[in-house]
């Protein structure tokens, strides 16, 4: 098949999305099927690259509005790279993207992957609602990454018969404990005096929770067993974040460590003894990093977002789960996992073993393929 993957962008951009796209395209590729993508550029520029042998178009990028980039040159790059493609598959949310594909596509098919509603940007999304509307509806098939949203989102309900449930996967043996991988585990462990410690990765955007986790670190509990926070990734909150840690005087429990490449990432994971994910609001779907400390034998703690969180964490089988926005809580939950080893250690091994059987990226690439094929045929 032919296949055309459309957002705004793509690796070496970090992020939950672009990681999911990446993964897939590779899979599909490697599945001897052709594969191209089309996202804007992180600068003024136009480029045509190869990525992990997919060729990969990133159009100029003129402006930014609500985080959603414009490019003029997206749109003919669509009409032409569209126009031989048996599937075009974008992923939402990317309104200029997805309202391109509507206006312009041509593939003999279109699918969409639903990530999430447009939350924060609350007029965007009250203004783009009846154009998602016939987005929705103009595509033949819609992926959900889990059958929560399918009925919480208010736009998906009323397309409930042509979505399908595809977990997201992820590249199992990326996550494997090899003995360079428990070497600098060891040594991250060492350099924090084998404190216990929380780890956090992803973008620093405002439903990620990390003001809340700053938050529950103040609790007299973490606070007499010495816990130490990680947290990874950049975005638009960092100062503000850092701000907070300072004025609460966590420097020497907190460190923020920037963006880190795949190898210490990895090392991160098997490093902490909890992975917290403290989103706030319904814009963190499901939460891609949570099955990564899972492939890694972390346990979980996260909340209850009425998304996919929860279809990811199990609570008391691969972590716990609570209430978002709950400091107290938070700290309760991280604390219990922190100084009960045994519980500790059934839930990361469950979420491994979750991890293998529900989200392994083969399983996704396939359950992908035979849906484009389903839609073909129709």
């Amino acid at each position: 098949m032919r296949i055309l993957q459309l957002y705004k962008d793509y690796a070496p951009v970090v992020g939950g999305i672009e990681n999911h796209i990446r993964v897939l395209a590779e899979g599909l590729q490697g599945q001897g099927h052709q594969v191209q993508v089309l996202v804007t550029n992180q600068s003024r520029t136009t480029q045509q690259e190869k990525i992990g042998n997919v060729d990969v178009y990133k159009a100029a990028r003129w402006l930014a509005i609500s985080s959603a980039p414009i490019s003029g040159p997206f749109y003919p790059a669509l009409r032409r790279l569209a126009r031989d493609c048996d599937i075009a598959h974008a992923h939402a949310p990317y309104p200029p993207g997805e309202l391109g594909q509507l206006w312009l596509g041509s593939s003999r098919r279109f699918v969409l992957t639903y990530h999430s509603d447009i939350v924060r940007q609350r007029l965007l999304g009250f203004l783009y609602g009846p154009f998602l509307r016939r987005v929705l509806h103009a595509a033949h098939g819609i992926i959900v990454s889990n059958p929560v949203y399918i009925h919480d989102s208010p736009f998906l309900a009323s397309h409930a018969a042509k979505c399908r449930v595809i977990p997201f996967g992820i590249d199992l043996d990326r996550f494997a404990a090899t003995p360079a991988v428990a070497t600098r585990a060891a040594q991250i462990r060492a350099h924090y005096d084998a404190r216990p410690l929380i780890l956090f990765t992803g973008q620093f955007r405002h439903y990620k929770g990390v003001d809340v986790l700053i938050e529950a670190m103040q609790d007299p509990a973490l606070q007499q067993i010495d816990a130490q926070l990680l947290i990874v990734g950049q975005g638009p909150l960092g100062a503000a974040w850092q701000t907070q840690v300072a004025d609460a005087g966590l420097g020497q429990r907190i460190a923020f460590l920037g963006n880190v490449d795949d190898a210490e990432l990895v090392a991160l994971y098997h490093a902490a003894q909890v992975f917290a994910l403290p989103s706030t609001n319904r814009a963190e779907t499901l939460g891609i990093v949570q099955i990564e400390a899972m492939a890694c034998g972390t346990p979980l703690v996260c909340t209850e977002l009425g998304t996919g969180t929860t279809f990811v964490n199990q609570h008391m089988q691969t972590g716990l789960v609570v209430p978002p926005h709950d400091a107290p809580a938070l700290a309760a939950a991280l604390h219990r996992i922190l100084t009960e080893p045994e519980l500790a250690q059934r839930m990361g091994a469950a979420g491994r073993a979750r991890a293998a059987t529900v989200f392994a990226a083969p399983a996704m690439i396939q359950q992908t393929i035979d849906y484009y094929r389903e839609l073909l045929d129709a």
